[in-house]
């Protein structure tokens, strides 16, 4: 009872939240503030969503489609783009975490490593698309390499920061008890950076959207990226505010789940 009646508070401010934010919005095209073909305001740009949904594919934008297909279309559009996050941002996790700890326990490894990497992390997302787009071509992969270039200097830096702040007491401790340096890892290391390193995936979760809408808006040939761009050169409004709902209702979404995950990951964290 008590987690449902947190769960119940939380839905009600997440509900006036939006309510409130809706409603300026509402009020400002009432005023007149808000010009209706640049900024449409939610009952316009909701108000016919089989005509929007139609913009989301080639195949559906012609004749007269049923709402079926329309809808897989739809939720085809929304599954390619958020697997392409969820794969870059996984392969940048494990990537990070091997790179970090193999630089931290070999110091041949982290002096010959770690000026390439603190080198090549202010590098643009942007600057690696052509090469993604000459070793890739078209499709997953090069929107997957690109989150993954984008989160993986950036999340390794934070795997070293996390243990370089880890208390020496705890590695002492364990090797006192005779640990081997692979049960230190296992055992001590990884346990008490899994929360940093949550909060790490958790914010470069939102940075992995915005860079596979780049990738997806040059050439990957479909995505809400896509969508995005379509809505730019056709001056659909109503298309590109639909397109950004989505968007923020997957992320949203996706950091629930992460949210739930991390609670029952980390039960140890009160």
């Amino acid at each position: 009872p008590s987690r449902l009646m947190k769960f119940g508070a939380a839905a009600s401010w997440w509900i006036a939240s939006v309510a409130l934010f809706v409603g300026i919005w509402e009020f400002s095209w009432y005023m007149g503030w808000a010009n209706p073909m640049l900024l449409p305001p939610p009952h316009i740009f909701t108000q016919d969503l089989f005509y929007v949904a139609k913009m989301f594919d080639k195949s559906t934008r012609l004749g007269n489609p049923s709402t079926t297909l329309v809808t897989i279309t739809v939720l085809k559009t929304i599954g390619a783009s958020t697997l392409r996050v969820l794969i870059g941002l996984a392969a940048a996790l494990v990537g990070s975490l091997f790179i970090g700890m193999a630089i931290r326990f070999s110091p041949l490894f982290g002096r010959l490593i770690l000026p390439v990497i603190n080198l090549l992390a202010p590098v643009s997302p942007i600057a690696w698309l052509p090469i993604a787009m000459l070793i890739f071509g078209l499709g997953n992969a090069p929107a997957i390499f690109l989150v993954y270039i984008a989160l993986f200097f950036i999340m390794t830096l934070a795997t070293l920061n996390l243990i370089d702040t880890l208390p020496p007491s705890y590695i002492q401790v364990a090797r006192i008890m005779g640990a081997s340096r692979l049960q230190i890892f296992i055992q001590v290391i990884l346990p008490a950076i899994l929360p940093g390193l949550f909060v790490v995936l958790r914010l470069n979760l939102f940075a992995a959207w915005m860079i596979v809408l780049i990738a997806e808006s040059v050439g990957i040939g479909s995505g809400l990226g896509l969508v995005v761009i379509i809505s730019r050169n056709t001056f659909n409004a109503q298309l590109a505010f639909f397109t950004m709902a989505i968007i923020g209702v997957v992320g949203f979404a996706l950091d629930v789940a992460f949210r739930e995950i991390q609670r029952r990951v980390l039960y140890w964290v009160p």
